[in-house]
Order: structure tokens, then sequence, then C-alpha cells
């Protein structure tokens, strides 16, 4: 499987398969992905405003 396509499905934008099996720690694992790169692309939009402000 794709980083791509993983991280699509991690924020909606993509459509799981069907057939990969689900279990409960599975979701959590999923769950735990999904806070973590949501708080790393937050972080990323921060340094690239602060960067724009200091420059300007």
């Amino acid at each position: 499987m794709g980083v791509l396509k993983q991280i699509g499905e991690y924020l909606y934008i993509r459509k799981r398969d069907p057939e990969q099996p689900r279990s409960q720690w599975l979701k959590y694992m999923h769950g735990i992905n999904r806070i973590s790169l949501i708080m790393f692309l937050v972080g990323l939009i921060i340094l690239a405003i602060k960067l724009v402000v200091k420059k300007g």
C-alpha cells in the first residue's frame, strides 16, 4: 500500500479497502496515526505563517 493512499484514508479523502481486515486495535492505531498526522500538518502551517510574518 502506498504512503499517499494511506494518508488519504487517514484523512477520509479516500475510502478504505473493504476487503482489508478490521479489528479494534487497528482502529485505535489508525486513530492515533490520524491525530499525529493532523498535528504535524498544523505545526507545518504554524511554521510557515511564522516565516511569512517574520520576513514581511
